[in-house]
């Protein structure tokens, strides 16, 4: 459709039909036999029927048959015939799963999440999703906080930008019409990840340099890799809640970053502005939501049934919902929705794609990628074939690898460690005991009953508990090694899911203290979807290889990596604690005046707990020994008009090839404002033959030394820098430049 077409078919709707295009409902109820207003999602939306037909978009009904019935449906009681833009949450795959995002992006390799991204889009578009709801590029520092498992960058805004760029290019291509592409709607705009004590949905206070330095940049990157939509957060930005606030979204997403597609708030946000108490009724709430630029409202009555009246008032201009409700209908235009509302749908074409074994092994091959060896002594991994292995622990024989936000899965693909384990060195090879639950009876109901489930009951839990364990140590006793799979319960990461305690359960604990008097070597597993407290896990286990929520092809993935068919070459993108009481934590702080050089009192430290991370950002082993030397520089100086290089040689001092993501990072010696102690600036991730050394070489632009300064004017000041290029945060070969 031309766009002159587009105008003309903006004046010829009513007010009514043009408030409808920036309502959105969930799917179900057009789905059901006889819709009925008066129950289910309808009763509380108090939506009419009428006003049913005339929303814009549609939550979360995927899979060509419904998306064909329900856009038929609609069309045919539509006047001007629009069609429904169908959105979903396929946050780390549809019917085919792949790592958690946060696991994604410790692959360090942006071909790595591309090409997860591109599977994931091309199962769920074929299934008839227009507009996916990622990526999420927060800037997560606290594991605490249970959606650190969704963020691709991590804790570091350089990685964000990387990631945030792949994963637009994968959803959206050269051209978001073409079959397979669908829109990438960014998520949560703004600073959502620093809410205070790592709890969902609560206040974000912060500096407007300390956004616009470390949480904006990702959000940035891909609206100017044309990002087509915008999803609001729940929390604050300087008190006022994301959704109703005029500076985030008309003066910065707008003007600065020049945004020009759609903004959605988040589920029922506009209307919670309620509770936040900047709103005193739902009226005010869309008066606000609309003025502040929000063009979509996510499951919720506040526009559908108050915004004609504002309009009427007088209160909301109509030119102020024209533009809203032509941003919606120029990307269902560029979805080619106006000649063919049915999208990429094809029933055939999606069948053949969902029973793709091709996708089954990419999902094998890039999942290996993501797994990071923590512990590796006496390098028990690579395990061999020809010894009695004891298979322990509640993931061992578990299917629930997927991560909490895996809600099209196909779960009759996956299989279990001990299925892998089995069919590689064969039944007598393996031995297998649960040994434990994840979580004790009380733990599981505290997250049941929060979640409104139904309350579980564990008869004689304590005698089973230790029928378990007694099963467990009977077989470590007949073993040469134990293979522990232990973690999170998938419901203990995800939305909603915060923790005050982010250690492993007592229960499991008790099983790893009772397995390690055996005196076996233990390779722990860890499944899990946030950064642990592993101090007691790594002190009592031989090798520790962090695994994630990895997905359908997770066991296969893992058991290539255990058994060295595949070489690890996955790093942390968050830092592991020593302590929960250290959240949040991060490698890019700033130095205070009083840093804590050595044991004196009077310094910033804690008196029981070092105060590094336990695992730093960026850390990761391999089955290959990588030496770093010989660190070199072009020039000590650089002017604004110039650039220098810095190269360093990699030696693989072993006979195994391997992968290392080598690291750059940049230190501000001396500025108007305190800078942190180091910034990650570049990275390289290299593939070494046994033996092989290799020159690698970054080049360094004054660019790369630009910030925030005193006075909020983003610019690099002269003085002296530091740079460190190493395997990770806390490790490697140093030396100093000017910016003259």
């Amino acid at each position: 459709m031309k766009k002159e077409e587009l105008v003309d078919l903006l004046q010829e709707m009513t007010i009514e039909e043009k408030i409808g295009q920036l309502v959105q409902v969930t799917g179900e109820v057009f789905l059901m036999d006889n819709i009925d207003t008066t129950t289910g999602p309808l009763k509380d939306l108090n939506l009419s029927n009428k006003t049913l037909y005339q929303v814009g978009s549609i939550l979360n009904i995927v899979g060509s048959e419904k998306i064909r019935k329900v856009q038929d449906e609609y069309l045919s009681k539509s006047r001007l015939k629009i069609p429904l833009l169908f959105m979903a949450d396929i946050i780390n795959g549809y019917r085919t799963v792949f790592p958690i995002p946060l696991a994604q992006g410790c692959s360090w390799d942006p071909n790595v999440v591309y090409h997860c991204t591109k599977v994931s889009i091309k199962e769920a578009g074929s299934a008839g999703a227009s507009v996916n709801f990622s990526p999420m590029v927060d800037l997560v520092r606290d594991s605490r906080w249970g959606r650190v498992m969704e963020s691709i960058g991590g804790e570091d805004p350089y990685l964000g930008q990387v990631f945030a760029k792949t994963m637009i290019q994968a959803y959206q291509g050269e051209d978001i019409s073409k079959l397979g592409n669908v829109a990438a709607c960014v998520k949560h705009f703004a600073a959502y990840g620093a809410v205070e004590g790592g709890r969902d949905y609560n206040t974000v206070d912060m500096s407007e340099r300390e956004f616009r330095q470390y949480y904006l940049p990702a959000y940035k990157s891909a609206i100017e890799n044309g990002a087509e939509m915008i999803m609001t957060s729940f929390n604050t930005i300087n008190g006022v809640p994301a959704s109703v606030n005029q500076w985030l979204l008309r003066e910065v997403l707008r003007k600065e970053l020049g945004f020009k597609g759609i903004v959605i708030s988040d589920y029922s946000a506009i209307e919670e502005t309620i509770a936040h108490g900047v709103s005193k009724d739902k009226k005010q709430a869309a008066y606000r939501a609309i003025m502040a630029g929000v063009d979509i409202d996510m499951m919720s009555n506040v526009y559908a049934n108050h915004l004609k009246e504002l309009i009427d008032e007088g209160k909301v201009p109509e030119e102020i919902l024209n533009q809203s409700v032509m941003r919606v209908l120029i990307l269902k235009n560029k979805l080619g929705l106006f000649e063919n509302p049915y999208g990429n749908i094809d029933e055939e074409r999606e069948k053949r794609i969902l029973k793709s074994e091709e996708n089954l092994q990419e999902a094998r091959k890039q999942t290996a990628e993501t797994l990071v060896l923590l512990k590796n002594e006496k390098e028990v991994l690579p395990l061999k074939k020809n010894q009695k292995i004891a298979l322990i622990g509640p993931y061992g024989d578990n299917i629930a690898i997927l991560g909490s936000w895996s809600i099209f899965s196909d779960k009759s693909k996956i299989q279990t460690l001990k299925e892998v384990f089995e069919k590689r060195m064969g039944t007598k090879n393996v031995l297998y005991a649960k040994g434990s639950e994840i979580l004790r009876e009380k733990e599981i109901n505290q997250i049941l009953s929060a979640d409104g489930g139904n309350i579980i009951h564990v008869e004689n839990e304590e005698e089973k508990e230790n029928e378990y364990l007694q099963q467990a140590i009977e077989i470590a006793k007949q073993a040469d090694t134990i293979v522990l799979a232990i973690g999170e319960h998938y419901r203990q990461s995800g939305e909603a899911c915060s923790r005050a305690n982010i250690e492993i359960s007592e229960i499991q604990k008790r099983l790893l203290n009772e397995l390690a008097k055996q005196n076996k070597k233990i390779v722990t597993v860890l499944f899990n979807g946030r950064p642990l407290v592993l101090k007691d896990i790594s002190e009592k286990t031989d090798a520790l290889l962090e695994v994630w929520f990895p997905g359908t092809e997770g066991a296969n993935a893992i058991a290539d990596v255990i058994f060295g068919e595949v070489n690890p070459s996955g790093k942390l993108t968050m830092s592991f604690p020593q302590a929960t009481g250290q959240c949040p934590i991060y490698y890019n702080h700033y130095q205070t005046g009083r840093p804590h050089i050595s044991n004196i009192r009077f310094a910033s430290r804690y008196q029981d707990i070092p105060t590094q991370s336990f695992y730093p950002f960026g850390y990761g082993l391999s089955y290959s020994k990588f030496e770093y030397f010989d660190l070199k520089i072009s020039s000590p100086k650089i002017t604004e008009n110039s650039f220098i290089t810095v190269s360093i040689k990699v030696k693989n001092n072993s006979n195994r090839g391997g992968k290392e993501v080598v690291q750059l990072y940049i230190q501000d010696l001396v500025a108007s404002s305190v800078r942190p102690v180091k910034e990650l600036k570049g990275f390289k991730k290299e593939y070494f033959e046994a033996y092989e050394e290799k020159t690698i070489t970054f080049e360094i632009t004054v660019d790369m030394l630009k910030f925030w300064s005193e006075k909020l004017q983003y610019q690099a000041e002269k003085g002296e820098f530091k740079i460190f290029i190493g395997p990770n945060a806390e490790e490697g070969e140093e030396t100093i430049f000017e910016l003259v």
